[in-house]
């Protein structure tokens, strides 16, 4: 199995950017940077849109393309035969449009001709960890709980990489799917991911701006886990999405934390899924007061995630424009 684990390089600029100057580093002119709890000794995954590695039964895979780098990394647990995270990054560069989700239909793509979108599963991984390409979520109904199927839902959306057709193929991969009804992934959740691509996405202006992203759903606990599908994949009872905005030499960070449920809630205000990055942290724990969460950006320097990471809600409302979101 040939894992594809190539150096963001975007990414780390950023994240040299952010370490490399006095006065980034903790605010004193001449003091070292501090990170404790960055992925050490880890040039692979020292950008900034990684989370802190779990290892163990996981393995980290980074799907990229030749003229836009990487187009997303996953964290992948081969015994629970799921993705924990996905991360990606937005810059000036790659949110280019140079290709669309419909003219799949008669393309050739990795030596096959499509009728429409590509899913296949993904070559990066072992096939019998991932779920069929059709029929495994589409077959899974679960009426007690809302649900009548399944969709495949995109942690990295198709529409987030359409810088060329490589980068838009390489999200159609079952690694980059996770199991999530019709009326959920199409309406709310779609609704988040305009949020992010659209309204913070117009804030990549210059070629320092960066907007970091980390999406996933929760398998670490059953009672984070909604349900299984019928050959036994997970089903998230939650959804969540991190997000950077590196905008010069400042910084912001917020989360969306959000139920699976199936049901219209495209007219709730965001706002009412608004948390901050610490809270969302703990929101990922197995349980309360474990330790055990996501560690989202953990390659900032120690001052920086802290600030980050605890702002009030009341400024990031104001600083992500959410009044009205």
């Amino acid at each position: 199995m040939k894992l594809l684990r190539i150096l963001p390089l975007l990414a780390i600029a950023s994240f040299l950017s952010a370490c490399g100057g006095d006065d980034e580093g903790n605010g004193n002119e001449g003091a070292p940077v501090v990170n404790n709890n960055s992925n050490k000794n880890d040039a692979l995954h020292a950008g900034l849109e990684f989370p802190r590695l779990r290892n163990g039964n996981s393995t980290v895979v980074t799907h990229t393309t030749s003229a836009f780098g990487t187009t997303y990394s996953l964290e992948w647990d081969h015994k629970l035969k799921a993705q924990r995270w996905t991360c990606y990054y937005f810059t000036k560069d790659n949110k280019v449009k140079k290709w669309q989700r419909s003219n799949w239909k008669g393309a050739m793509w990795e030596g096959k001709y499509w009728t429409g979108d590509p899913f296949q599963k993904d070559p990066d991984v072992p096939n019998a960890e991932q779920p069929n390409v059709t029929g495994e979520f589409s077959g899974s109904s679960y009426p007690d709980k809302g649900f009548s199927y399944f969709q495949r839902g995109h942690m990295c959306a198709s529409e987030d990489r359409v810088a060329s057709q490589d980068a838009n193929g390489q999200t159609f991969y079952m690694t980059n799917m996770m199991p999530q009804g019709d009326l959920f992934n199409g309406k709310l959740w779609s609704k988040m991911e305009a949020f992010v691509r659209d309204d913070w996405g117009r804030k990549i202006t210059s070629a320092s701006d960066t907007l970091f992203v980390v999406k996933g759903g929760t398998i670490d606990s059953e009672d984070k886990i909604l349900c299984r599908t019928r050959s036994g994949f997970i089903v998230p009872r939650y959804f969540f999405m991190a997000l950077l905005l590196k905008k010069g030499s400042s910084y912001q960070a917020m989360g969306f934390w959000v139920e699976h449920i199936n049901e219209d809630h495209s007219n709730d205000k965001l706002s009412d899924y608004m948390v901050n990055i610490r809270e969302l942290e703990e929101k990922t724990c197995s349980k309360a007061g474990n330790s055990d969460g996501i560690d989202f950006f953990c390659n900032l320097p120690d001052d920086i995630e802290q600030s980050v990471e605890t702002m009030d809600h009341a400024t990031i409302m104001r600083v992500w424009d959410l009044n009205n979101k």
